[in-house]
C-alpha cells in the first residue's frame, strides 16, 4: 500500500510537513547571530556532564577547560558589549602560552557537550563568543569573505569549532589562515576534528596529526585527550527496529509539526540544498518520519546525510523511519574508508533520535 493510501486510510485531519517540499534561502547575517550553541547543547554545562568513572581523562577535561573558561575573564581590546560585525577591532596584545586547546577523542565521549560547557562558562557576552561547525565556519567565510570574516569575528572572545573538518585541504588551509588572524586579535580558540581520509584505526583523531595539518597555529593549542566509548549507548537499551510504513505515516499525521518523506526522494532532494541551509531545512519541525528506508546509494549522498544527521541531533528532532536500520545506512566499504568516522557519528546520532521517537507510535 502507497504512503498516500495509508494516510487517506489513517483518517487523520493533519497533514504532515516534508522536507522534499523545501528549499530554504539563509542569508548572511542569520549565519553570523546563529554562532551559537545548538538547542541540544542550551543547557549543557560543565556540571551536567557526566564522565565514565572507567576513564579519567575525562574528568581531567572538565578541570582544564573550567580553568580555561576563567582564563578568559577580564576585558577585551574590541569593547565589552558591543558587536563589532562590520567594524575593524584594533589589535590588542595577546597574551602568552597556548590561546587554544584541542579537544582529541572518539566520537560519543561527549567532546561537543564539553566545547559547548566552555562556550557557556567563558565570562563574556553571547555576542562576543561564536560556536559553529567547521562547515558553518566555511559558509560564513564563503558569504561575507575571508577579510570581513576576520573583522566580524576578531572583537569576540572565544571561537569554537566543532568537527574541525581534514578532508579537504584547501577548507583546512583556508580555515587555518583564518584562525591565525584572530588569534593575532587575541581570539582564544577551542576545536574539536574528523579524521583523515584514510586514517582508520579505534575511531578517533590522533592529536599529532591535527596539529600539522593546521601548521602554524600548533602552537596555539593544547591536546586534551578524552578517552571512552559512546556515551549516547553506554549502559542505555538497544536502537528500536524500524516500524511498519503504515505506523510510520500514521505516526506522522497524528504529530503536529511532524514532516514525512520518502527516504530515497529526501537523499534526492538533499542534492539540491546547499549543506549550509540544512539546519533552516528543519525550522519548526517536532518529528521526522521517513518511509523506505534503504543503503546511502554513493558517498557524496552519504556525507549530505552526515551534515542532515547532524542537525537533526542538533535540534532535538526525533527520527521515525521504516525499512532498514539505520546501522545499515552505510556499506561496508564506506565503514572502512576514510570518512569512517563522520559516518560512525551519523549512525549514532540517528540511532538516539530513533530511540527518541518510540513515543510517537505508542502515544
Amino acid at each position: 500500500m502507497s504512503t498516500r493510501a495509508l494516510a487517506e486510510a489513517a483518517s487523520i485531519e493533519a497533514t504532515p510537513l516534508s522536507l522534499c517540499a523545501r528549499e530554504p534561502h539563509v542569508p548572511a547575517d542569520r549565519l553570523v547571530a546563529e554562532m551559537v550553541p545548538p538547542p541540544r547543547f542550551d543547557s549543557v554545562r560543565f556540571d551536567t556532564y557526566i564522565p565514565d568513572p572507567n576513564q579519567p581523562s575525562q574528568i581531567e577535561a572538565v578541570d582544564v577547560l573550567s580553568a580555561f573558561a576563567e582564563g578568559l575573564g577580564g576585558s577585551h581590546a574590541s569593547g565589552a558589549g558591543k558587536r563589532r560585525w562590520f567594524s575593524r577591532a584594533p589589535k590588542p596584545t595577546v597574551p602568552a602560552g597556548p590561546r587554544g586547546v584541542y579537544l582529541d577523542g572518539g566520537y560519543g565521549v561527549g567532546k561537543t557537550h564539553l566545547l559547548a560547557s566552555l562556550w557557556h562558562a567563558t565570562p563574556a557576552e553571547p555576542a562576543l563568543k561564536a560556536f559553529g561547525t567547521f562547515v558553518e565556519l566555511t559558509n560564513l567565510v564563503g558569504a561575507l569573505g575571508f577579510q570581513q570574516t576576520v573583522q566580524t569575528l576578531s572583537g569576540h572572545r572565544l571561537l569554537c569549532i566543532d568537527e574541525f573538518e581534514l578532508d579537504d585541504p584547501g577548507d583546512t588551509v583556508l580555515v587555518s589562515s583564518l584562525l591565525a588572524r584572530l588569534v593575532e586579535h587575541g581570539v582564544a580558540l577551542a576545536a574539536t576534528s574528523n579524521t583523515l581520509p584514510g586514517k582508520l584505526g579505534e575511531g578517533r583523531f590522533a592529536a599529532a596529526d591535527f596539529l600539522r595539518e593546521i601548521q602554524g597555529l600548533s602552537a596555539h593549542f593544547r591536546p586534551l585527550r578524552i578517552d571512552g566509548e559512546d556515551y549516547r549507548h553506554r549502559g542505555l537499551p538497544e536502537a528500536p527496529a524500524p516500524y511498519s510504513e503504515e505506523a510510520v505515516t500514521k505516526a506522522a499525521y497524528a504529530t503536529p509539526g511532524a514532516s514525512l518523506d520518502d527516504f530515497p526522494h529526501l537523499l534526492e532532494h538533499l542534492a539540491k540544498v546547499h549543506p549550509s541551509r540544512y539546519g533552516a531545512l528543519t525550522d519548526d519541525l517536532t518529528a521526522v518520519c521517513l518511509t523506505d528506508v534503504t543503503p546511502v546509494p554513493d558517498q557524496s549522498t552519504a556525507l549530505r546525510l552526515v551534515v542532515l544527521a547532524d542537525r537533526l541531533y542538533d535540534r532535538e528532532i526525533p527520527v521515525l523511519a521504516s525499512g532498514l536500520p539505520f546501522d545499515r545506512l552505510f556499506s561496508e566499504e564506506m565503514l572502512k574508508g576514510g570518512y569512517r568516522k563522520k559516518y560512525f557519528r551519523a549512525i549514532s546520532r540517528l540511532t538516539a533520535l530513533a530511540r527518541d521517537a518510540k513515543g510517537l507510535v505508542e502515544q
